[in-house]
Parts: structure tokens; sequence; C-alpha cells
């Protein structure tokens, strides 16, 4: 049976207080709405309609080619929203899924179980509800005799008695489509909001004798859809607590998940240890066996198996096998580290590559670079990339050994095995295995630092008197 997808997403989102959109708000690092998109994705829903309203070019912007778009251009409610993709998908024969896109929390786990349910009975409408001992401001699941749903009732419309009901909507439907689209057509706004609920085609339909089932959740936090600021913290806060017991559960050690934030599209291998501290952001992909942080944060970046990250940041940066990254470094975009490099403390690095074996241990900064394999940077050197107006590049080819408080002038090309002592400001390219030396003769003043010393004391007392 063919499997669609209809997410609501044209909301402002007013108690948001934000410019920003409230789909896209993140949660653990990724948009509301692209959580939501993944996991009807992970359900096999061949397609996928966005509601967009308020903001659509950003949402589209964001989604791209991941889902289609219908335009709800008046908010006169869910049901409204919903009829809005009958162009699209009205003539369709499946399963449709009807989803928030502020609901971040629901699981594909969870919405596999209510399309099971709802495929194996033929039902007309499957409701996904959660049991909540306050269920304030939540619509009301009203069941018969059978357990069958007979009505969703909105909090404002509640009498006492279905107000008490503890069982309540999550806003996450599956419908029969052809089924749901003819249900949407005898909608009304006679309601205390005037606007056309989706929740009336449960009536609707139970009045022409279909059969509408509901699939409740153990989790009643896949029921929280974000409103707020608060509601998004709660959300990020279950979230966190999910990944990171994903990732324990795959043989990841985290020292302490309370300080350790991990972002949803993060990949992390087996043996892998995260001190506290960590911050992992974006598309980042961890392999087995490293130690990352304490107090690192790394984005977007591909870490290899075995290396040692601290008190580190990285961004957009790769970093090879069995190599040590801080304490305190900075690799920058377009860094790129090979086997068994060391970059060490207060190191900044930023589009170079630096290959095997390479050594770059303290006090330094390296731009715009090509470092070969078995390179020594000595304390303090760096390459001089920018001249105010362009930047140019370093080549330092294998074996080769920058001494300390170095500065090379790109751009410019130390050769392989080649020696650059201590202090030197390199112009011009050095050769294969030649010595470098760039710096002025010193030169000695017999008793001079006595006479400066005393003609500053003399100055000094002449102040005092004046």
């Amino acid at each position: 049976m063919k499997r669609l997808a209809i997410v609501l997403a044209a909301g402002q989102g007013k108690r948001m207080k934000s410019k920003l959109y409230k789909v896209l708000h993140p949660v653990c690092g990724k948009p509301m709405v692209g959580h939501v998109l993944r996991t009807v994705d992970q359900v096999r829903c061949e397609r996928s309609v966005v509601v967009v309203g308020h903001g659509a070019e950003t949402v589209r912007s964001y989604l791209g080619d991941a889902a289609e778009y219908v335009l709800q251009e008046e908010q006169l409610g869910t049901g409204h929203a919903v009829k809005q993709a009958k162009d699209l998908l009205g003539s369709e024969q499946g399963s449709t899924i009807v989803i928030c896109g502020d609901t971040p929390l629901v699981t594909p786990e969870t919405l596999e179980g209510l399309l099971e349910l709802h495929e194996n009975s033929k039902a007309a409408a499957t409701v996904l509800t959660a049991h909540m001992d306050n269920p304030k401001g939540y619509g009301r699941v009203i069941r018969g005799e059978e357990g069958n749903v007979l009505r969703i009732v909105e909090q404002k419309d509640c009498s006492p008695e279905e107000d008490a009901v503890c069982e309540i909507n999550t806003g996450t439907y599956c419908f029969d489509n052809a089924k749901l689209f003819d249900a949407l057509e005898k909608v009304t706004n006679q309601n205390a909001q005037q606007e056309y609920y989706l929740t009336d085609v449960i009536g609707i339909m139970k009045q022409a004798g279909e059969t509408v089932l509901a699939y409740q959740t153990d989790d009643q936090a896949e029921s929280i859809g974000v409103n707020d600021r608060l509601a998004l913290s709660q959300a990020e806060g279950y979230m966190r607590e999910r990944i990171t017991r994903r990732h324990m559960l795959n043989g990841v050690t985290i020292i302490d998940p309370a300080s350790t934030y991990i972002g949803a599209d993060v990949t992390i291998g087996a043996d892998t240890v995260l001190y506290p501290g960590t911050i992992l952001k974006g598309n980042t992909v961890i392999g087995g066996e490293c130690e990352i942080g304490p107090n690192s944060e790394i984005e977007d970046s591909v870490i290899a198996d075995g290396v040692s990250v601290k008190y580190s940041v990285l961004c957009q940066a790769e970093v090879g096998e069995s190599s040590t990254v801080g304490p305190f470094a900075y690799l920058r975009p377009g860094s790129k580290l090979g086997e068994h490099v060391k970059v060490g403390d207060f190191v900044e690095v930023k589009n170079s590559t630096i290959d095997n074996g390479s050594k770059v241990s303290h006090l330094s900064y390296i731009g715009d670079a090509k470092v070969g394999k078995n390179v020594n940077v000595g304390c303090g050197a760096i390459t001089v990339n920018y001249d105010g107006y362009n930047k140019f590049v370093t080549e330092i080819e294998d074996d080769a050994f920058v001494g300390s408080n170095v500065n090379l002038i790109a751009p410019v090309k130390v050769g392989k095995g080649a020696f650059i002592v201590a202090g030197s400001t390199i112009t011009q390219s050095v050769p294969e295995n030649d010595l470098a030396i760039a710096r002025q003769r010193q030169e000695n003043k017999p008793g001079y630092a006595e006479k400066i010393r005393a003609h500053a004391k003399a100055k000094k007392n002449s102040q005092s008197q004046s």
C-alpha cells in the first residue's frame, strides 16, 4: 500500500517571539521540520507534502527537494491546511500520515506502529494518542464502549466530562487518503475558534459508519508540540536524552551525559570516550576508539579512529587516524590532518593539509598551506598568507624542519629535507636539503645595558624632583 505524508508547517508561531520561522527552530542542532520529515521518510512515505504559510521561502530553502510544497495563504485551521494538499494528493490511493512540523519527538517506530494498526485494520482513520495526567490544553480523545474513537474534542469545546479525560490527541494521524479528502469537504468552522478543525474529520467518518482507531504511544514526550521557548527547551532535553542513550547502547562511553551535547546527525564509533563539556554538532563523524574532550567543540568534521581531541575547537575539518589535537587548538574550515599528526597547544590551522607524521606542537598558525610528511614546525612559526588583499599558499615538503619563530612569507616553497633556522623570515623558496637563515647578524655592545639603566634611573629622579 502506498504511503504518503502531509506535514503541517504553516503556523507563524507568535508565542516563540522570534524572527525565525517556528518550525525552523532547532532541536539538537536540527530544525524541527527536518526531524519530522526525516521521520516520515524512515517509514517509507513515497510522497511528502509540506504545507507552508508564514516564512514559506525559508522553509523551502532549508528542505529543498526533500518535499513537495503547498501554500496556505490564510491560516484557517488544521483542516483547511490539509485541504491545501488536495490538488497534489487528492487522486492518490493509500495511507496518509498527517503530522505537525513542530513535533520533532515523534519516532519512526511509533509511526510504523500507527501505520501497521491502520493498514491491518483497514481503518478510515487512526489517531496517535498519549496518556497525560494533566491534559490541559490538549484535545481529548473520546472512545466508545468497544474502544474505538468516537470523536476528538478541543480543549475549549470540552464538556466537564470530556475535560476529565486523560487520553489526548497528539495531532498526528493516519488516514485512508481518499476518505480523508472526501471528509474534508464536509468540515465547517462552527466552533469556538471559527476554524476548520482536522479533528472534525473523525466525527464525520464515524457518522458515515467508518472505523476510527487510536494508537497510544508509551512515550508522552512524543506528544509535545513546540509553541514557545519553554516547550522548545523541553523538547531539547528529551531529544538529548534519546541521543546520548542511543550512542551509549552502541558502545560509546559518555562520562557525564548531562554535560555532553550531541547533535541529531552525529555519528560516533564504538569504544570512543566523550569527556564532560564535549559538543558535537552538524554532520560530524567520529571514529572508534577516540578520546574527545573535555571541553571540545566539533562541528561538521570527520574524525578517524584513534584520535585524541582535548580542549579544542574543530569546524569543517578532517583528522586522520591516531592523530592528536590540542589542548587549546583551533582547526578551521578546510583543515585536513593526515595520520599520526600532532597539532598541539595554541595552534591554529586554516584551509591547510598536514600530511602523515608531521608535528605543529605549539603556538603556531598554519594557513593556506600544504605541509608534507614528517615535517616539524617549531614553536611560534607561522605562515604569513595574507598581504591585505589576497591569500597565498605556503608549501613545506616532506622531512623539512622549520625552526621556532620562523615567518614563511607566502607564496613560498620549502623543499624536501630543508632546514629553516629559528628566528628567520623567509621570503624566497628554499631548495631541497638546503639550510636557510634570514636574520640580522647579532652585535654585542659591552657594558651598554648598564648605561641604559643608569640613563633611565636619572630620568626618573629628575621627573620626581620636578
